[in-house]
């Protein structure tokens, strides 16, 4: 598995392997339900001849994903009374699931069921997000240090097959056995898997956990920014995949635009391309404990800021399949080493005592450029086609590796991500940081709350140029939102804002509060 395990004692070996498949085994639990709500359960709806609006509103099952943030602290704080502190509230999670599987079992192929359909497809997003926060948080508790890289590419590999599982698999198999029985069997699925959970190792050292609910919201954020470059770090969360957030959004329009066919898209992109990437995850994790996570994320960086060249050079020759076939391999397993890489990374600056928050924050921070950045990048390559697109990616990616450079610097085997004190060249009040905090909400929420609008705006000058570009009208329909979508950004946008609040007032906590030191030295 590595040097270091190959090389212990025959029980630390087993240790070691189990902690391991543990996280693992239970990795497949949290891709089974992602893939049926993403993929299976819209193609189920539109077969049965549901409204394509109705089938739009099954979106809305993918936001506790996107907001699990906000019930984590609630599983740092309470401990249910078995099974552990984390593995109890993913026996609860995969119950939830298994019931909500037979549920969806029972509405078969009746086409007067989508409300319910919809229901119960809530019911399993939010019941496999809650697993998604324990498991992850499980991960960070359990392993150590040593472990994450195999552990890291390994659950990648396992997560994915789970998700082709009752997704794509899924659908095939509808086709001849119906929609009841193959929900019937997702639905058990998970019942060997709580045995997994049943049968896993708890921590060596089970940190404790926060000791009021207050101290489970404020705390993760005050560690995390007490850290030695913590604003650079999280930063860097946000840009380090960027170029791949960006490049790969319009992936498939792109192909179609060049000339390729469905087998090249479908086929060749969507198995050979996935299997390049978990193959570069796997890679890439097992790199950082055989190289280090310093070097890893160096050389990982590079590697898939300028695997972009190779779509630049497709606008050279288009059609060509060679040039697609070889661009499309590099990028792939560029992408999945940095994947991997970037997955150890998160392993290591998430605290023990608040593993759920601190995870379930970082890797929605990483989700924002795929959020953000998407709806923009079609409007780069109207303006500017798409070879400038393509270099454009490439530049986009220079910022994370000068983020990296601060914390990291090149030779650094391994960044170190302790909390430190630092000087304090003025002592302020909790009232003072109080109204820095709601100052910090309120710049936030405006900031966000403009590029929301914009993006609107954008929208519709896109549908219809004639119009112009009206931010007015684009504002008034953000503000007064009538659909799902609608309302879903609304409350993203105040939820950021209330985070940059947190965000601020834990800053200014670290530096100029209670965390701070009059010494004039930091420490190491």
């Amino acid at each position: 598995m590595s040097e270091a395990v190959a090389g212990a004692p025959e029980g630390a070996r087993r240790g070691t392997m189990s902690r391991v498949a543990a996280v693992v085994a239970l990795s497949f639990s949290s891709g089974l339900p992602l893939g049926l709500v993403w993929i299976a359960i819209p193609d189920w709806m539109r077969s049965m001849g549901v409204d394509i609006r109705v089938v739009g509103l099954f979106t809305l099952a993918q936001a506790p994903w996107s907001f699990k943030f906000l019930w984590s602290p609630l599983m740092d704080r309470f401990r249910l009374p078995f099974w552990g502190r984390r593995r109890g509230w993913i026996a609860v999670a995969q119950v939830a699931l298994a019931l909500s599987g037979l549920g969806l079992s029972g509405v078969g192929s009746r086409p007067e069921t989508p409300w319910v359909a919809l229901a119960l497809t809530l019911a399993v997003a939010l019941s496999a997000a809650t697993q998604d926060i324990a498991i992850d948080a499980y991960a960070v508790d359990v392993l150590r240090k040593e472990e994450h890289g195999v552990a890291v590419g390994l659950r990648t590999a396992v997560y994915r097959a789970a998700m082709t599982l009752s997704g794509g698999l899924a659908i095939w198999a509808a086709a001849s056995l119906g929609w009841g029985a193959v929900n019937l069997l997702l639905g058990l699925a998970y019942l060997p898997l709580i045995l997994v959970t049943w049968r896993s190792p708890e921590p060596e050292e089970p940190p404790a956990g926060p000791k009021t609910l207050r101290d489970a919201i404020w705390l993760p954020f005050l560690e995390c920014l007490s850290r030695h470059r913590a604003v650079e770090i999280l930063v860097f969360v946000v840009l380090y995949k960027l170029a791949d957030a960006l490049s790969q959004s319009l992936l498939r329009p792109f192909l179609i635009d060049m000339g390729y066919g469905g087998f090249d898209r479908g086929f060749v992109l969507g198995t050979a391309g996935v299997a390049l990437t978990i193959a570069g995850t796997f890679l890439g994790g097992v790199a950082c404990t055989r190289i280090g996570l310093g070097h890893s994320l160096w050389i990982f960086g590079f590697f898939q800021i300028f695997s972009n060249i190779g779509y630049v050079l497709i606008t050279y020759w288009p059609g060509g399949r060679p040039v697609m076939y070889g661009a499309m391999a590099f990028e792939m397993i560029t992408s999945g080493l940095g994947m991997g890489a970037f997955g150890v990374l998160l392993l290591r600056i998430t605290e023990k005592r608040f593993s759920a928050t601190q995870y379930a924050l970082f890797s929605s921070l990483f989700g924002l450029p795929r959020i953000l950045g998407g709806p923009i990048t079609g409007l780069i390559v109207d303006a500017a086609g798409w070879r400038t697109f393509f270099w454009f990616t490439i530049a986009a990616g220079v910022p994370g590796l000068i983020l990296l450079q601060r914390f990291a610097p090149i030779g650094v085997r391994e960044p170190r991500f302790t909390a430190e004190t630092v000087a304090v060249r003025r002592r302020m009040t909790g009232r003072q940081i109080a109204r820095r905090g709601a100052a910090g909400a309120i710049v936030t929420l405006v900031v966000s709350a403009a590029w929301m609008i914009g993006l609107v705006a954008v929208k519709a000058y896109r549908k219809d140029p004639a119009a112009g570009f009206d931010l007015a009208a684009a504002a008034a329909a953000f503000i007064h939102p009538v659909t799902v979508g609608g309302w879903t950004q609304l409350v993203a946008v105040l939820v950021v804002g209330v985070l940059g609040g947190l965000g601020t007032a834990a800053l200014l906590t670290a530096r100029h509060g209670e965390r701070a030191t009059d010494s004039g030295e930091s420490a190491e």
